[in-house]
């Protein structure tokens, strides 16, 4: 949206946007199991429990939503100042930021309140999101250090997360609403649905030119996915060691695009 010579198209979407943050921490309080709600892992039948497929990852990982909120709301705050009111970045990227954080809390709501087969049209709309985002970030850069945290490194490891979580979402609906797989063994679905989650990781690093932050949450779910298949209840050896390799293969490939691309000022974290 193009704002007009007053600047209200700017003070609207600082507004879209902190309204929808607010929205979205009250779904996480909700999801964690405060304010009545059930803690995601016990919601809906325990569906998405660490130990409900061979793709979902071990509780701890779920730990990475504190730095990505935190970010989210540093960022609903930064970018509610004056200084940021007709910044054109923000423009940009403001009420797509906006969008994403409604869909995060309908994607909770939808757990909560065991419409879980909503839950995956509702995080593959979040996933579509922020790859639109990365994309709009990737065509220009952030104007200080600040920003670099608070919008690329925040975002990259929403959408890094999101990926994982995706890939997790699915596999439980399918298991809840009694999939068996076609007959196939297990452990082969595990590590094909790791590779294709291992090839989004190596498409965001090709494509974001070594970007850290959608990496570091990338890795980070598939390595508690890795720890999920070796010590919890649902074992798969095939599983985990196709994590462990996407990981490698992801971090590797990040590096060498970010060691070719060292001109780039001011690159997210």
């Amino acid at each position: 949206m193009i704002p007009d010579s007053t600047g209200r198209s700017d003070r609207r979407r600082q507004i879209v946007v902190i309204s929808s943050a607010t929205f979205a921490v009250l779904g996480s309080f909700i999801g964690s199991g405060a304010m009545g709600g059930t803690p995601i892992q016990d919601a809906s039948g325990g569906a998405l429990a660490a130990d409900a497929t061979l793709i979902a990852p071990g509780g701890p990982a779920f730990a990475i939503w504190t730095p990505i909120y935190l970010g989210l709301v540093g960022y609903a705050i930064w970018q509610a100042l004056p200084a940021q009111k007709t910044d054109v970045r923000q423009r940009r990227l403001g009420y797509l930021i906006a969008l994403s954080l409604i869909l995060n809390a309908l994607w909770i709501l939808s757990v909560q309140f065991n419409l879980l087969v909503w839950s995956v049209p509702i995080i593959v709309a979040l996933l579509l999101v922020l790859v639109g985002l990365f994309r709009l970030m990737l065509q220009s850069t952030p104007k200080n250090f600040v920003e670099a945290i608070l919008v690329d490194g925040t975002m990259g490891l929403y959408l890094g997360w999101v990926s994982v979580a995706t890939a997790a979402n699915i596999a439980a609906v399918l298991v809840a609403a009694g999939f068996t797989g076609f007959g196939v063994n297990p452990d082969i679905w595990g590590v094909l649905v790791i590779a294709v989650a291992g090839l989004v990781g190596v498409g965001l690093a090709m494509y974001g030119r070594g970007r850290w932050a959608p990496t570091a949450a990338l890795a980070w779910g598939l390595s508690w996915v890795a720890v999920a298949r070796l010590t919890g209840d649902a074992l798969s050896t095939p599983t985990a060691i196709a994590a462990v390799v996407a990981v490698i293969a992801v971090i590797a490939l990040t590096v060498v695009h970010r060691v070719r691309d060292r001109s780039r000022p001011l690159r997210a974290i």
